[in-house]
């Protein structure tokens, strides 16, 4: 069983930065993608950024130059710094991933972090 555990988020006034990490927990044999999802009031859930295959990244075109996802592939952690935050970067964010547990095709499944709220704010 995988869990994702998600730090960070919190209140920031426009042009802030805010970092968010998330770090999986429990039988992993490889993460094949992660990635930030984020979901504002009445609004449908939105993939943020993504990285795949460790290294090959993508953005939404919204947070572009000023979102950066990272990973530390060692300690099964996704990280994203947020820089020059605006007010319509407010809503839950989400992490998730791709993970096998064992070396079976068999074993993949997606996986989501419990979200964390970010608030920007004037």
């Amino acid at each position: 069983q995988v869990q994702l555990v998600e730090s960070g988020g919190g209140l920031v006034q426009p042009g802030g930065s805010l970092g968010l990490t998330c770090v999986a927990n429990g039988t992993i044999f490889r993460i094949i993608a992660m990635a930030w999802f984020r979901q504002a009031p009445g609004k449908q859930r939105e993939l943020v950024a993504r990285v795949t295959g460790g290294h090959s990244t993508m953005y939404v075109d919204s947070v572009k130059g000023r979102f950066t996802i990272s990973t530390d592939n060692a300690k099964n952690t996704v990280y994203q710094q947020m820089n020059s935050l605006k007010p319509e970067d407010t809503a839950v964010y989400y992490c998730n991933e791709h993970i096998y547990s064992n070396s079976k095709w068999s074993s993949g499944n997606e996986y989501w972090g419990q979200g964390t709220q970010v608030t920007v704010y004037s």
